[in-house]
């Protein structure tokens, strides 16, 4: 099973949208507030020269910064953890083809 983190705030709009589209997925990960958590803060802000952005995603050791719901799922596919036809379906639900 893939190690998949994400580092966000509750109150950001961009962390809600990549963890609804993981559960939308049916992919497990593990969430932190980095609000709420000063260690995982000060990791966020390594990875992005400073900056606390949200979401910052660890994903078996690659880190993805604010991705689009398209990037999320390449990357996903890339590692194998997702197969075309997740994506296409949900797209069809979403009516976004």
């Amino acid at each position: 099973m893939a190690d998949i983190k994400v580092y966000g705030a509750d109150w950001c709009p961009l962390t809600k949208n990549t963890l609804a589209h993981l559960k939308e997925l049916g992919i497990p990960y593990q969430y932190t507030n980095i609000d709420q958590d000063r260690t995982a803060a000060k990791w966020v802000a390594e990875q992005n020269q400073g900056k606390e952005k949200k979401p910052t995603l660890d994903i078996d050791g690659q880190v993805v910064v604010e991705p689009t719901d398209e990037e999320l799922d390449e990357v996903l596919a890339a590692k194998g953890l997702l197969q075309q036809t997740d994506t296409e379906s949900i797209a069809r639900r979403a009516g976004k083809t």
